[in-house]
């Protein structure tokens, strides 16, 4: 009757073992947030392992002195057991080396073998003082390691497992002293002293609260965890919303930067037009006060007032329909004729400067685009000539005006042999708001690019061969569907 009942205590402490495995199991499945120690869920494993192999040895085994080979295997679990319980106390204050690691493992075998030879060559007490020695010096160290690790770490949960270590320590040693003191030989389970019963089993629930302990710890580990994780979710939740209130504020200002810049780039655009037709008018009306004696100077300046309102009403048209991101309307345009047609728009601004436009015009080809909007492209790469010579101090100024013809694509060329583009703003050069020009925000040639992108063009900008700007336009020959 002995042996159910001792082999009953076994599957008891198992099964609370195994219960409190599957639960922290699933709890840490759940949480997810701190991995858990391979050492301990090792250890508590192991040690499952040896309760239940050890209970079945004891219900079918006749001398315990020359118990079965199962007797080898459960106390070596119960050795790794222990050992993994010592290289976790050990791994919160020191990372486990391979080399340490290694040792552990060749101990485990070297345990083993010294067991099982002591099972086939030695007798029950030699072998349990074998046990309980090993289990002496685990159970010292482990307490001296958690003292240690308690100073820094005031955890109550290390306390406990200090504690439930140390007084798996006092029923070691009871059993040792039971052992020792005794003077009869041990051949059957029923020789077995009440003491040295009671000992062994109040040792095993020992080693079970301390793996409560040890669950315990794990769990309070995820639960301060879990809260410094919601912590840190609320800072980063908060940062995440300061974020996006200063993208909106960024974004606002941007726009309406933007806006302010974008309106005053079209009235920098607007305002030579107007300026021109109010000093035309100006003219006008000095001439009217005085008398007219030259009719023609008077019709001068009426077709000069003629030819700026249409160029006006042709900016506003052009800048209406890019921003309405309409398809352009294209038709048939012989490029070297549009580019002539221009000229005298362009040409008195160029003389008051005393710049020279040279064209070299060799296309004469039909491409399809929106006349008024490639002329106000024309007319902004023109006028940023004009405007870097007129800053100039060289003697002889000009821009040269130049189409070619090539198998598939029609190349346009404005160059000047003014002072160039710096090289820290060629990368942003066509962008909007980029212009190195004290009175300009960089309208012109972004419109131009954007005009130019519209009829699957493109710009480019290289250095003339006189040293200064020259912006390159190729335009591919295969009709385009207005």
């Amino acid at each position: 009757m002995l042996k159910p009942l001792i082999a009953l205590y076994f599957f008891v402490l198992a099964a609370i073992q195994l219960g409190l495995l599957i639960g922290l199991f699933h709890y840490h499945r759940s949480r997810n947030l701190v991995r858990p120690s391979p050492y301990w869920m090792g250890s508590l494993i192991a040690n499952i392992s040896a309760l239940i192999v050890f209970g079945f040895g004891i219900i079918f085994v006749d001398n315990v002195e020359k118990p079965a080979f199962n007797f080898t295997i459960a106390n070596t679990l119960f050795y790794v057991a222990a050992i993994f319980q010592w290289l976790f106390c050990r791994s919160l204050s020191h990372s486990i080396s391979r080399r340490l690691d290694l040792l552990a493992k060749l101990s485990v075998i070297l345990f083993f073998a010294v067991f099982e030879l002591l099972r086939q060559y030695g007798d029950f007490e030699i072998r349990t003082i074998y046990m309980v020695s090993l289990a002496l010096l685990l159970f010292g160290s482990q307490i001296y390691q958690l003292h240690q690790i308690r100073k820094v770490n005031a955890s109550p949960q290390l306390t406990y497992l200090q504690y439930a270590t140390m007084i798996e320590l006092g029923f070691a040693i009871c059993r040792l002293l039971v052992l020792v003191l005794g003077s009869v030989s041990i051949h059957r389970v029923e020789q077995l002293p009440q003491i040295l019963i009671f000992f062994t089993i109040a040792q095993f629930v020992a080693n079970t609260v301390a793996y409560i302990a040890i669950g315990s710890y794990w769990t309070e580990k995820m639960a301060l965890s879990s809260v410094a994780i919601s912590d840190e979710n609320e800072v980063i939740k908060k940062l995440l919303l300061e974020r996006d209130e200063l993208i909106t504020s960024l974004l606002k200002a941007n726009k309406t930067a933007a806006t302010g810049a974008l309106s005053a780039s079209i009235a920098h655009e607007l305002n030579q037009p107007i300026t021109a037709i109010s000093l035309n008018t100006e003219y006008l009306k000095l001439k009217m006060d005085r008398g007219v004696d030259n009719p023609s100077e008077i019709k001068d300046a009426i077709l000069n007032i003629e030819q700026d309102n249409q160029r006006i009403s042709r900016i506003v048209s052009t800048l209406r329909n890019i921003f309405k991101q309409d398809q352009a309307e294209l038709m048939p345009v012989n490029l070297d004729d549009l580019i002539r047609d221009l000229m005298p728009i362009i040409s008195p601004q160029a003389k008051a400067c005393g710049i020279e436009i040279n064209l070299n015009l060799n296309s004469n080809h039909l491409i399809p685009m929106n006349s008024n909007e490639f002329s106000q492209a024309i007319l902004n790469l023109m006028n940023n000539a004009i405007q870097s010579l007129s800053n100039s101090h060289i003697q002889h100024k000009r821009i040269d005006v130049s189409t070619q013809l090539k198998q598939t694509e029609v190349r346009l060329s404005v160059a000047d042999n003014g002072s160039g583009v710096a090289d820290e703003l060629r990368a942003n050069l066509f962008n909007l708001m980029s212009s190195n020009k004290k009175d300009g925000m960089g309208l012109g040639l972004w419109l131009s690019k954007h005009i130019i992108d519209r009829h699957q063009g493109s710009i480019t900008y290289q250095v003339s061969e006189y040293g200064g700007a020259e912006f390159v336009i190729t335009f591919p020959l295969k009709p385009i569907n207005g």
